[in-house]
């Protein structure tokens, strides 16, 4: 059974830092893309991060560039989102997710909808 399992999210103050852990299992995605989203209450999920099968190519909503970053450990089977000075607006579940749509591909996918795998997602939550 294939799964993506998050861990790491929590309560956090403002200018805090956390790291999220995507830990897949039933199938190797190293040669996939993998990309983080979330969702806040009321709001539609939107794209966090992305990397490519190698890590060669990363992208950030602009929300989040310079304060998050994402990478991945072939030997884990495991992408990591390390999120610096988080602010309330962070606030959110998160999810990662795979691409199974090209293997070796030098980019990733900005679309929800182009990920065939999710994980159950982590809360996350900043206070003021």
């Amino acid at each position: 059974q294939v799964q993506l399992v998050e861990s790491g999210g929590g309560l956090v103050q403002a200018g805090g830092s956390l790291r999220l852990s995507c830990a897949a299992s039933g199938r190797n995605f190293a040669s996939h893309a993998m990309g983080w989203f979330r969702q806040a209450p009321g709001k539609t999920r939107e794209f966090v991060a992305g990397i490519n099968w190698n890590g060669g190519s990363t992208g950030y909503a602009p929300s989040v560039k310079g304060r998050f970053t994402i990478s991945r450990d072939h030997a884990k089977n495991t992408v990591y989102l390390q999120m610096n000075s988080l602010n309330p607006g962070d606030t959110a579940v998160y999810y990662c997710a795979a691409d199974l749509t090209y293997a070796g591909a030098s980019y990733y996918s900005t679309e929800a909808s182009e990920y065939e795998y999710w994980g159950q997602g982590t809360q996350v939550t900043v206070t003021s």
